[in-house]
């Protein structure tokens, strides 16, 4: 590899409560954390990295929760934009689901998360639960995100 074209990562970790607050807590410091490091707020990549982390935190505190247990997120800043966030419930993994005229309007936010994100998964999280993460293009607007 050049050292030319190394390039850092950088990280931020925060836990919050599983409440529909501390969703909306996670999403506002992500795209605060994004501008600090460079990534303007209302810019396409800080806009698809909310939409990620909206999803994300909201399936943690509905789908994810359990009493008495925190969500995590994390963010790293590399090649890629990482977003991962963990919940404690293990056995309830995500997956998009095409919309069904006549129904609800929700349930669908992770075909979004697939339409902005190079990749998005699953994976074991260490000690108890699961984390959800997806990776976003460096250049956003190669992938359509407005």
């Amino acid at each position: 590899m050049n050292p030319q074209s190394a390039v850092t990562a950088t990280e931020f970790v925060q836990r919050f409560s599983s409440t529909r607050r501390g969703a909306r807590l996670a999403r506002w410091l992500a795209v605060q954390q994004l501008d600090a490091w460079g990534i303007p707020y209302g810019s396409p990549r800080s806009d698809a990295a909310a939409l990620v982390v909206a999803e994300f935190a909201a399936n943690a505190v509905t789908h994810g929760h359990v009493p008495g247990r925190d969500f995590e997120l994390r963010i790293t800043l590399g090649e890629l934009l990482r977003i991962e966030v963990g919940d404690a419930r293990g056995e309830r993994e995500p997956a998009p689901s095409a919309p069904v005229p006549g129904e609800a309007e929700c349930g669908h936010g992770l075909l979004l998360v697939a339409a902005v994100a190079v990749a998005w998964g699953v994976k074991a999280r260490p000690g108890v639960g699961k984390v959800v993460w997806a990776e976003l293009h460096p250049d956003d607007q190669r992938r359509g995100v407005v």
